[in-house]
């Protein structure tokens, strides 16, 4: 299931909940932009930085049997295992709060880590590990690693905090790879096709203004409508469906929205019986053994980039960002939570976890979701009250959002340091 990782919840959710699943360095692209509202807030400071392009990478340091080839980092003939560690980053504020994604390659028994530290008054942390990860689950099973509280930061499952802050950071990427079973020597190599993060500092409020309305104002993306719901009762081991697949189920809609979905030969192991048997796969693909969920974020976006061709984890300003990539034709999936009462129109009463996928906005500016808490597809389109739908993802996940693009969608300009 997601989970919220702000530093700034909660005042709001004290009632009961249903849960429903749970200066930059050279050669990166970063930024940082306060809020857009009516009235004067505390900044959201926000800045993502990514490592993608050839040039890009190449400003990394490669240790081990590492090395950057055709645009990709992987590892030399013969070698194990090798890392590549981005430049310190820095942005114009001291970061409380990073969550990293990546798109990468793990063919036969092969995985990478992704690791952060930070920098701070002067001492440097220890190397603190969000994930090990591999794209499929027949050799590694891919988790996260709460806690890690022994300096700087520490890890909550998919989200590095730094409540001190931190000036700088920097990711390491470490691949490896065995000999597989009944072999005599090393399986193909992992390779890393891009990774970077969303670093952020935000008001500790509840307050959130809300945003004016902008340019997607009586836009609507056709984004096919999947029901988490219907899956109720599968496959235990992957979450058992319903209230807790929202995360694969909506990534799974914006990948139908692209005709990404995976092949049929992928979800050949689901049972026949169940309809859209591409969401248990993305549940299973997803799943965090550590977390004993589908809502790990970056896990989503490394899924789905695997897929379309790109995604990553962010944070937006206000629904006013959310419509700058709407209006070029990109859903957003956002993470939201709301106590009763809180989201008029919404299919179940409470969360304290949910994802939904931003399709489009009225001519008013109210927002249109696909919300797979529906329990059919007749129901999965819903409108929110734009001021209540900022109430529940702003304060409570920070603004947290999953960006999945193909190369015909490219990203729109104007992400404010979010994209």
């Amino acid at each position: 299931m997601p989970r919220l990782t702000s530093s700034v919840l909660t005042a709001a959710l004290a009632a009961p909940l249903l849960t429903l699943g749970a200066g930059a360095a050279a050669g990166a692209a970063t930024g940082a932009a306060p809020a857009v509202g009516p009235r004067s807030t505390p900044a959201r400071q926000i800045a993502r930085t990514q490592w993608d392009t050839p040039e890009q990478l190449a400003v990394g340091a490669v240790a081990g049997g590492a090395r950057v080839v055709d645009g990709r980092v992987a590892l030399t003939p013969g070698a194990a295992t090798g890392s590549w560690r981005s430049p310190w980053t820095r942005p114009t504020f001291a970061l409380t709060e990073l969550v990293a994604s990546w798109s990468a390659r793990t063919p036969g028994d092969s995985d990478l880590r992704v690791q952060v530290r930070g920098r701070a008054a002067g001492r440097t942390s220890s190397w603190d590990t969000l994930a090990l990860w591999a794209a499929g689950d027949t050799y590694v099973q891919r988790r996260t690693f709460s806690g890690q509280t022994d300096d700087l930061g520490s890890v909550a499952v998919d989200t590095w905090r730094a409540p001190t802050g931190a000036a700088a950071y920097q990711l390491r990427v470490v691949l490896s790879r065995r000999v597989p079973p009944g072999g005599s020597s090393l399986g193909r190599s992992p390779s890393l096709d891009t990774v970077g993060a969303v670093a952020s500092r935000l008001p500790d409020t509840t307050d959130v203004p809300t945003s004016r309305p902008g340019v997607a104002r009586g836009i609507l993306l056709n984004v096919p409508r999947y029901s988490q719901m219907v899956h109720d009762g599968e496959y235990p081991q992957y979450g058992g469906g319903g209230e807790a697949w929202c995360s694969p189920t909506s990534t799974s809609m914006v990948l139908g929205y692209y005709g990404a979905l995976p092949r049929p030969r992928a979800y050949s192991w689901v049972s026949p019986s169940y309809s859209e048997r591409w969401v248990d796969h993305a549940a299973r693909m997803t799943y965090d053994h550590d977390y004993d969920g589908t809502g790990n974020w970056p896990f989503n976006t490394a899924y789905a980039a695997g897929l379309a061709g790109h995604g990553f984890v962010t944070r937006l300003h206000s629904l006013r960002d959310a419509e700058v990539l709407v209006k070029a034709e990109i859903p957003v999936v956002a993470s939201i939570a709301f106590a009763p009462g809180q989201l008029d129109g919404a299919p179940i009463g409470a969360s304290n976890g949910h994802l939904v996928v931003i399709v489009g906005f009225t001519p008013t500016g109210d927002v249109i979701v696909n919300d797979p808490a529906a329990q059919r597809d007749g129901g999965v389109r819903r409108t929110y009250d734009r001021g209540q739908f900022e109430d529940a993802w702003l304060p409570r996940s920070g603004g947290t959002a999953y960006v999945i693009t193909d190369g015909a969608h490219p990203l729109p300009a104007g992400g404010n340091g979010a994209w």
